[in-house]
């Protein structure tokens, strides 16, 4: 089933019309109510009027998250704040959050692009969401609740936190979809047995993961402890929230809304655009938000773009899943290396948990990495021989698959510390 078939399954010429019309309001909007973009405009030359086409995006300044901050709380609106109808706001732990507004068309836009993602998964009227995303300044929980409650389906609000009652409500209430991160859901699945509930008892059969990069060896680890299919959905707070782009059921990439968010792909030192099939940074402008429009928002997360129709019957433009934020990188001796390389090779050993952790020392001038591996119950063996093997292996694999040299530490099962958001992948010890 697809939600919106005359957006989704639009031609190309019609999706480049509207995508045009939308950005030269925009600009115009921008340059009348925003001092920020109207001085940006006004060193390169260019007036509204100037702008026709989305071809033309090329010749416009990027917006980053140092731009939000610096703007910090409400310069970047384009409404009066009496228009406002509310504000979500990220967590801040590097400076000043950054802070976002919607009208209530903003909003009306939002639960629509979940509702699409939602019904790309196979969500309908009949479900029942639990949706175990934070709720609050960030946009997880809210944005999956309006959607969900946009398709007609049942919505368990419960947020994050407390896991025995999350398998106590999945189970007593029937829960058929969960909303989460895939390390909180990797969480749950293990936990089912261990808080006395039984696998028979949970009627899942859709997850709806995001808000951290995951490897699709993590989704069949989560598929197999949950019983369930595995959505990726993609989204940030600065350009709406989760619902910018969603994978179908062919899951070959991640359809980007593209009649509300623009995507270009460049580089990220020279900042050149690329061409399709190229991986580079991830830019978006949100042609069709009233209360803070983003004019080629630098997302720092690392994809590339493809437009051929996909087999779901959608035209619109997909993204591959990230290979992680181009500040995320980790360069380990000359080598670059990203934490959701390494999660590929651990989830492909069958001794291994889905939790881990990178730890990053400088020694004698040289980087080193230590990789904390947790191993299952069934495989966790007072044979030292055994762990030794398998620590080999772990070590072998890394060097051969990445190219880096990495030192395992191997795990008791349940050793690592769980979270309820977004896991703690890297601890950085160099600085």
């Amino acid at each position: 089933m697809i939600w919106n078939p005359e957006r989704e399954c639009a031609e190309r010429e019609q999706m480049h019309q509207l995508q045009s019309e939308q950005l030269s309001r925009m600009i115009q909007r921008m340059y009348d109510h925003v001092p920020f973009y109207r001085n940006r405009f006004k060193e390169k030359g260019i007036e509204p009027g100037d702008i026709s086409s989305v071809e033309q995006l090329k010749e416009l300044p990027f917006t980053t998250k140092d731009d939000l901050r610096e703007n910090y709380p409400f310069a970047l609106f384009t409404v009066p704040q009496s228009d406002i109808i509310r504000i979500h706001a990220s967590s801040g732990t590097t400076g000043k959050p950054t802070v976002v507004g919607y009208t209530w068309q903003d909003l009306e836009i939002w639960s629509e692009v979940v509702a699409r993602s939602l019904t790309m998964a196979g969500v309908h009227s009949k479900d029942t969401i639990q949706v175990a995303y934070g709720y609050g300044p960030f946009t997880g929980g809210l944005g999956l609740h309006y959607g969900a409650e946009k398709v007609g389906a049942t919505v368990i609000p419960i947020s994050i936190g407390n896991t025995r009652k999350q398998l106590q409500f999945m189970t007593d209430f029937n829960a058929t979809v969960l909303a989460c991160t895939p390390s909180y859901a990797a969480y749950l699945g293990e936990s089912i047995l261990k808080e006395g509930f039984s696998p028979e008892d949970v009627k899942l059969r859709i997850g709806i993961f995001g808000a951290e990069p995951w490897s699709n060896e993590m989704r069949k680890e989560i598929e197999k402890l949950l019983r369930i299919k595995a959505y990726d959905i993609y989204g940030l707070s600065e350009v709406i929230g989760p619902g910018v782009s969603k994978e179908c059921e062919c899951q070959c990439g991640s359809h980007i809304f593209e009649d509300h968010f623009i995507p270009e792909i460049i580089h990220p030192e020279t900042l050149e655009v690329l061409p399709d099939g190229e991986i580079g940074e991830l830019v978006f402008t949100t042609v069709s938000k009233e209360a803070m429009p983003l004019l080629r928002y630098r997302t720092r997360d690392l994809t590339r773009l493809y437009r051929e129709k996909c087999a779901c019957g959608r035209t619109l433009v997909r993204m591959e899943k990230c290979l992680g934020r181009s500040d995320d990188m980790l360069i380990i001796r000359g080598v670059n290396v990203f934490p959701s390389q390494v999660e590929s090779v651990l989830m492909e050993m069958s001794e291994i948990s889905p939790h881990y952790q990178l730890i990053i020392r400088r020694e004698k001038n040289l980087d080193t990495l230590e990789i904390l591996v947790e191993i299952n119950e069934k495989n966790w063996s007072d044979s030292i021989r055994e762990l030794e093997m398998i620590k080999h292996r772990i070590e072998l694999n890394i060097k051969s698959l990445l190219g880096v040299r990495a030192t395992a530490r191997l795990m008791e099962p349940h050793s690592i510390e769980r979270s309820e958001g977004k896991a703690k992948r890297i601890i950085d010890l160099r600085k």
